[in-house]
């Protein structure tokens, strides 16, 4: 069995990015290890969830603890840096953001672990951190240095299907506004989050634990509450939107006997 790290931004990325995969690992027999670089300071409350004296911080960490018993994570780690909420606002600058962080620093503070863990494979975010937060490229950076730096053998991009998101955007854009439902996707032609479909090296293909991944993302009630894209939809549309999950693999990939790149579909293949 295989020791899988998987490195995230914020609580309920782990979920929405990787959600299915780690829980097909753990259901596997795989270690499975969430490192997160914040504990979401700056995420956006949903209504009525909170008390007035509760600090936003320690709602999350214990929402993730929740969700991480539920994807069978066998252990969660915070790097100790700050949210630095999303692009372009006054947070970006703040000294112990994670935005602000030197690579060298936080790259060794997930090395360690890497290297504790006897990582086989680590997860981190595409370079645009597949929609351009800066803790989500923070990530991409931090993590492919700290993979370096513990020579972890197998590092995996986690990323969105560019092609599917328009695809799910053509077919199910009206069923979901007819719903009620805001989504992210109004316009197909103008969405350019996540990776062209040809430069995805592995889809996993999660729909046996899309129960799991969105149970587990339920916990995370502070920022994904009933009327939330992710659980307002009906689960046929989050079974085909969130039931595969996209992954670019770093340096050589595999070759299929045409001699062409073929497309793997787990990130514990050879």
């Amino acid at each position: 069995m295989a020791t899988l790290v998987s490195f995230h931004a914020h609580p309920d990325d782990e979920c929405i990015a990787t959600g299915g995969t780690l829980a097909a690992a753990a259901s596997a027999g795989h270690r499975v290890v969430l490192v997160l670089a914040t504990r979401g300071e700056e995420g956006e409350i949903a209504d009525g969830v909170m008390e007035l004296d509760e600090s936003l911080s320690d709602r999350r960490v214990a929402e993730t603890a929740r969700a991480a018993a539920r994807l069978g994570i066998a252990r969660t780690e915070y790097l100790g840096y700050r949210d630095s909420g999303m692009v372009g606002t006054p947070q970006n600058e703040a000294q112990e953001c994670f935005w602000q962080a030197d690579i060298e620093e936080a790259a060794n503070r997930l090395a360690e672990i890497l290297t504790e863990e006897h990582a086989d494979v680590l997860t981190v975010y595409d370079e645009n951190g597949g929609y351009g937060h800066p803790d989500h490229i923070q990530v991409h950076r931090v993590g492919v240095r700290a993979a370096e730096i513990a020579k972890t053998p197998r590092v995996y991009e986690a990323t969105m299907n560019r092609d599917a998101i328009r695809r799910f955007a053509i077919t199910h854009q009206a069923e979901a506004r007819d719903r009620g439902i805001e989504t992210p996707f109004e316009n197909p032609d103008e969405i350019t989050m996540g990776t062209p479909e040809a430069d995805i090296t592995t889809t996993v293909d999660v729909r046996e634990f899309i129960d799991i991944k969105r149970a587990a993302l339920s916990e995370h009630a502070s920022q994904v509450d009933g009327n939330s894209f992710f659980l307002a939809i009906p689960v046929e549309i989050f079974r085909d939107l969130f039931g595969q999950e996209w992954f670019i693999r770093r340096g050589s990939s595999p070759v299929g006997q045409d001699g062409q790149p073929a497309r793997e579909t787990s990130l514990f293949g050879p």
